[in-house]
């Protein structure tokens, strides 16, 4: 608030301008502009669809791995298929982990650059929070599992990064089975942290778990990923023209040792967001990145991720003594503590330091308690900590079964959590989400994305 100037005097502003047109703080999850609320409620209930594919996935799983035909569930996971000439000639289980989560990683790679390009949180002050929650939400989990194995030997701690990851599909599922109406600033919270946790994880998985690197390879892979870059960059969509070159950036990427979905998130970073570089300019709006979503997220929510989980889920549990046997080893109680207790240390104690420490509050309806909802839904970490898993030990390890009951069974505990926390507070959400709704001008836009001066300023419609 200014001083005012009146001739030559200068009048300091009254207590009751201070009061009212100055606030307090800054809200910590602020709702962002309807358009963007709008996209991430339609992409959220996507993926929905894709976490409930992924759960029957994961129990058909788990029933033919424990069943008698549990013989036949391990020979389709081994069956090879593919050209041994390329050095492709992979497992099915292979084929799942590297390639289908290569389209995965595709699709994350073009809603992080999206949303930093042309969202919300292309403001540095709106990308601080989840980015700073992200990482300690990846963090905390890795030194709780470090304090529960450290001393065991035999590359225990080679695991570390298991239970740092979120999987945004399976908790969707759960606020689906639920019935809770997160309000739309929780909603994009949400969403911005798994995606920045999902591209923390790739590039862990790309630094640390990458053996025998063939740099030869890696720099032929620079090649076709150029030319795919030239081309969209080019605005050109000729599918004959840029999944053949994906594929080569994908097999290359392989053969260098890196593991081949970081190929999926080197190709989604070329992808132009916008139809002019200018943005704003005249033909600024949705670019190559929106169509290419749009096409691929029903490819990857909807079968890539399901048939990963398929492949990687089944592991033979032997009722509640082999559960219990499994549960023995510190590296799997490291994956179930960092997942339901890391998870909230690093995102819920995060969130209260940046409110402690700046000006920004929690918006008047909602109370830290959904916080801490929040952040032990985040403890879910099914597709990319299954994946890790298998990278740390090993696919067919000694450990390879209980680093899955870990995982199965820290994912499974942080949803019953989570599900009890929001479940307690959906009346809240609910009045909230009905607010988020209201147009009573009926101009298309709801009230609450209504600024004094009749839009909301990030909104590019108003």
């Amino acid at each position: 608030m200014e001083c005012r100037e009146v001739g030559s005097a200068i009048i300091p502003p009254t207590l009751q301008e201070l009061t009212m047109k100055q606030p307090s703080s800054s809200p910590l999850f602020p709702r962002g502009s309807f358009p963007e609320a709008t996209r991430v409620a339609e992409l959220l209930r996507k993926e929905t669809v894709g976490g409930a594919l992924l759960l029957v996935a994961a129990v058909v799983a788990l029933s033919w791995a424990n069943s008698p035909w549990r013989e036949a569930y391990s020979a389709l996971r081994e069956l090879t298929v593919g050209p041994e000439s390329l050095h492709l000639h992979l497992s099915l289980a292979t084929w799942a982990g590297d390639g289908l989560l290569a389209i995965f990683f595709f699709v994350a790679g073009l809603e992080l650059k999206r949303e930093f390009v042309a969202g919300d949180l292309r403001d540095p002050r709106r990308a601080a929070l989840p980015v700073i929650a992200a990482f300690c939400g990846m963090a905390a989990p890795a030194l709780v599992f470090v304090l529960l194995t450290i001393g065991t030997g035999a590359g225990a701690l080679d695991g570390w990064a298991i239970p740092t990851a979120t999987d945004i599909a399976f908790a969707l599922a759960v606020l689906a089975v639920v019935s809770t109406h997160l309000p739309a600033a929780l909603r994009t919270f949400l969403l911005t942290l798994a995606v920045v946790d999902d591209m923390l994880a790739i590039t862990i998985i790309a630094l640390f778990y990458t053996r025998d690197l063939h740099l030869s390879y890696l720099a032929l892979a620079a090649v076709p990923l150029a030319l795919f870059g030239v081309l969209v960059q080019r605005r050109i969509r000729s599918w004959w023209l840029l999944v053949p070159l994906a594929a080569a950036t994908w097999g290359l990427v392989h053969a260098s040792g890196v593991h081949a979905t970081v190929a999926g998130v080197l190709l989604a970073l070329t992808v132009p967001v916008l139809r002019s570089e200018a943005a704003g300019g005249p033909d600024a709006g949705p670019g190559l990145a929106e169509h290419f979503e749009h096409r691929l997220r029903p490819l990857s929510a909807g079968f890539a991720v399901p048939v990963f989980a398929f492949f990687a889920a089944g592991v033979m549990v032997d009722g509640f003594a082999g559960l219990a046997v499994s549960l023995t080893d510190r590296v799997a109680l490291g994956i179930v503590f960092g997942l339901v207790v890391g998870k909230v240390i690093g995102i819920f104690g995060s969130t209260y330091l940046v409110a402690r420490f700046t000006r920004a509050s929690l918006d008047e309806d909602l109370r830290w308690v959904d916080v801490l909802g929040l952040s032990v839904l985040a403890g879910i970490g099914f597709t990319v900590s299954l994946l890790i898993g298998e990278l740390a030990y090993g696919a067919g390890s000694a450990r390879e079964d209980h680093v899955k009951v870990g995982v199965l069974a820290g994912s499974l505990l942080a949803a019953v959590l989570a599900a009890v926390i929001l479940r307690a507070r959906n009346a809240t959400y609910r009045r909230i989400w009905e607010a988020e709704q209201r147009d009573t001008d009926l101009d298309g836009t709801p009230d609450l994305y209504e600024t004094e001066a009749g839009r909301d300023p990030l909104d590019p419609t108003g």
